[in-house]
C-alpha cells in the first residue's frame, strides 16, 4: 500500500513547515491528486489518519482534489482533458494522444492555528 508512504511524505512536509512558520495545528489540508495518480482515495484517507498521529496534523481534516488527466494530441496538437489515458482525442478523435498530465500529487494549502 504505497499510500501508506504518500501520508508519511506529507506528514514531514507538515513538520518541515510546522517549524518554519511556527504553527502548532492543521486544521484543513488541501491535496490535489491527478486522475493518472493511481492513488486510492480511501486507502489514502486512512493512512493519513493513521500517519498524522502525533503531528500538527493530527486530527487535520483531509481535503483530496481531484486533477483531470491531460494529454497532447498529435493529430490535431491540442492538449485536452481526458478520462483514461487510452482515450481518444475529445477534439478531433484522433487516437494519438499521449499523457501528460494528472499523475501529480502536492499539497494545494492548508489552514494552520
Amino acid at each position: 500500500m504505497h499510500e501508506m508512504n504518500l501520508a508519511e511524505g506529507v506528514r514531514n512536509i507538515v513538520e518541515d513547515q510546522a517549524r518554519l512558520h511556527g504553527f502548532a495545528r492543521v486544521s484543513v489540508l488541501r491535496l490535489e491528486i491527478g486522475r493518472f495518480a493511481g492513488v486510492e482515495r480511501s486507502a489514502l484517507e486512512f493512512a493519513f489518519d493513521v500517519v498524522m498521529r502525533g503531528s500538527p496534523a493530527e486530527g487535520a481534516r483531509l481535503e483530496m482534489i481531484e486533477l483531470p488527466g491531460r494529454g497532447l494530441c498529435y493529430d490535431c496538437a491540442a492538449i485536452v482533458e481526458i478520462d483514461g489515458r487510452l482515450d481518444p482525442c475529445p477534439l478531433c478523435g484522433g487516437e494519438r494522444v499521449i499523457p501528460d498530465g494528472g499523475d501529480e500529487m502536492r499539497i494545494k494549502d492548508m489552514e494552520v492555528m
